[in-house]
């Protein structure tokens, strides 16, 4: 499964967000000078962790992005499923029943022995994500990273 790069932007603004004094909010185009990724691609990205309550959005001259619970609240399972959606990165289209090797109807009731392994898969890591909430990144972190990136992402350029 290969997940998109915007997986990767989301998943770093809410750990960033993440280390802000709480309450602090941030402006898209903070968040993207920081990292480096375009402005107006990335707050679309944002935007998906908003509609789904993770993120809160504020307008106006000190407006911007905070979490919008507190981290033991936000896994990472519900950061990337706000962005990447719900959906399994296998589907089964029952190809054993095509072709000059095509099984009999009667020998496909049961589900295709892949189609299970690839959806027990798919459970494990979203179970994995599920498991693992931004309080849980964020305590990870060295020592000095939350107050480097509160002073790196709320500078002023």
């Amino acid at each position: 499964m290969k997940l998109p790069g915007s997986t990767e932007w989301v998943l770093h603004c809410a750990t960033s967000l993440a280390q802000l004094d709480p309450g602090t909010s941030v402006s898209t185009t903070q968040l993207a000078q920081y990292f480096g990724l375009p402005a107006p691609y990335l707050a679309k990205q944002l935007k998906e962790l908003v509609k789904v309550g993770l993120l809160a959005a504020t307008t106006g001259p000190r407006g911007g992005f905070r979490l919008a619970r507190p981290t033991t609240d936000i896994t990472l399972l519900q950061i990337v499923e706000a962005v990447d959606g719900t959906s399994a990165p296998y589907e089964c289209r029952e190809i054993r029943q095509q072709g000059r090797g095509a099984l009999p109807p009667d020998d496909c009731r049961d589900t295709c022995i892949l189609a299970q392994k690839m959806a027990d898969a798919h459970a494990a890591w979203r179970s994995s994500l599920a498991g693992v909430t931004l309080a849980d990144i964020v305590a990870s972190l060295p020592e000095w990273a939350p107050s480097r990136t509160r002073l790196r992402l709320t500078e002023t350029a």
